[in-house]
Formats: C-alpha cells, structure tokens, sequence
C-alpha cells in the first residue's frame, strides 16, 4: 500500500491546489467576463487544452489512499476504486487506457533530457509567424510591431532561422518554412526535440495534464507556472510591443538582446529538468503497468 491520507490531509491539500490554480484562472476569468484579450496570458488557456476548471481540481496521482467519506467524491472518475484503506487511482486501468499517450510521452520526454540544450534560436519563430503578413493578418493585431511590417522581415531575412520545434514552425508563414534551418514534422519530433526550446518547456505542462489524472495536480501546476514565465520571455522576444502590459522587449534583433535571450533560454532549460524528470518517473510508473507480470 502506498501513501495514506488522512480526511484532514488531503482535504487541506486539495484546497490550498484550488487557491494556488485561481491565481491565474480567476484573473482569466475576468478578462474574458470584460472581453478583455492578453497576448502572453491567453495562450496558457488557449492553446493549452486544460479548463480552468481542470487546472483548479486537484488529484493525488499513483500510489495515494484517500480516506475518508469526502473521498468517494473521486468514484465519480471510473480511473479511480475503493479498497478497504479508502479511494486511490487505479493505476493500471488508467495506464490501460491511455496506453498510446504514455508511452509517446515516455519516449518524447526521456529523447528530449538525454540532449544538451541548444540555445541558437533566439526566439525568431514569433517572428517567422508574421513574415511578409498585411497588418490585418497578424495574430496579435491589437498590438504593434516593434519594428513595423518591414523591419519584421528585415530581421527574419538577415538572421539565421533554425526552430525545431514542430508545434511552433507549423505557425510560420509559407514565405518564412523554407528559411528554417530545420523542416520538423510530427514523426521526426521524438528525434528533433531538446531542452533549450522555449517551446519544448512550456509544453511540460501539455504533458502533465495529458497524463491528468494520474499526474499530482501539484506538478500540474508547476509546470503551468513554469509555462507562464516562459511565455512572457517568448513574447517579450517577439516582434510585438507589449511594453503597455508591462513586458519590457528583449531586443534579439541586437547583438545584445540575442545574449540576454540565451541566458534566460539557459535558465528555463535548467529549471525545466527536474520537472521534465518528475514527468519520466511518472510515465514510467504507468509503463509498468502495461508490461505483464511487471
């Protein structure tokens, strides 16, 4: 039997996640209540998948006994059994289930933290992303090009483009895929990712709540937190002036700016790894489960 927890433990537990959660969920919230649009903060609810409802409901993953009344609440999820010590995940029926999404997560994450971080990208994909565009067809339109239409180009031309990451180069431009040192593609994604992709860390929290529920929601919420530090980085190395809502630009059109953005890439790829860990140990946990006799 693994962890037990008393009513009282992780009753406590479960709401100081719901407090943490809607930090950044209330506040989502009432943007959208005011029709209120955010350039950075959108994209965690946006392109992410995951409800703010989900993000603020908290599970103990593998291996933890919830005792207690309260706790047959989870039944109301079929991954979850009661035993004779209280309610906990049924590890393998979850791992049965999501066989296909655990084992490329396995493979993704475990290829990703076996390579040394490659810090040469400079952000140029938010770039790539509205090369050659008519101001009506930029993304973010509500905010102006730092640079104008024009001197956007002129950088993506004189700078070397070399995103691997398939999830952002498929945002590019037509005119901008054949600059791009790399062509990435869905199949070669377990081969092309890395550890310096801004990208590649923002999506640990993709995979933690694909994983959902047998991820803690604690580590959910780490690697959501981690995802919005990131994205401010990559916004404020975009074309985009956001000075407005705050985000001072990196100027990565400057040799200086270029310098700052590879030292702050560094950081998060740093500060990623142990969550990337938590994430393999985790799949691992549920790999396991497929294995007969295992």
């Amino acid at each position: 039997m693994g962890e037990v927890l008393s009513e009282t433990e992780w009753t406590a537990r479960r709401d100081a996640h719901a407090a943490r959660a809607r930090r950044w969920t209330g506040p989502h919230h009432e943007r959208r209540a005011a029709g209120l649009k955010h350039p950075v903060l959108d994209f965690l609810f946006s392109y992410y998948s995951h409800r703010p409802s989900r993000l603020e409901r908290w599970h103990p993953g593998p291996g933890v006994v919830l005792e207690g009344d309260a706790a047959r609440a989870y039944l109301r999820w079929p991954v979850y059994r009661e035993t004779g010590d209280g309610v906990e995940l049924d590890v393998a029926a979850f791992a049965r289930e999501r066989a296909n999404t655990v084992d490329f997560a396995r493979r993704l994450l475990t290829a990703t933290a076996s390579r040394a971080p490659r810090l040469g990208c400079f952000g140029l994909h938010e770039w790539a992303m509205v090369y050659r565009q008519r101001p009506d067809q930029v993304r973010h339109d509500a905010w102006p090009l730092r640079l104008g239409g024009a001197g956007t180009d002129a950088v993506v031309e004189s700078q070397r483009v070399q995103c691997g990451h398939f999830d952002a180069f498929r945002f590019f431009t037509p005119e901008a895929r054949p600059r791009n040192a790399l062509q990435p593609t869905r199949e070669t994604q377990v081969e092309l990712e890395q550890p310096g992709c801004l990208h590649a860390n923002m999506d640990l929290f993709k995979w933690s709540y694909k994983l959902d529920p047998a991820t803690p929601s604690e580590l959910v919420v780490d690697c959501f937190e981690l995802a919005v530090r990131i994205r401010g980085l990559d916004m404020r190395a975009s074309p985009y002036d956001l000075s407005s809502l705050g985000y001072r630009p990196v100027r990565v059109e400057t040799p200086e700016g270029r310098a700052e953005y590879a030292r702050e890439q560094a950081a998060f790829a740093e500060e990623a790894a142990p969550l990337r860990a938590r994430l393999v140990e985790l799949t691992g946990v549920l790999s396991r489960e497929l294995v007969p006799g295992s």
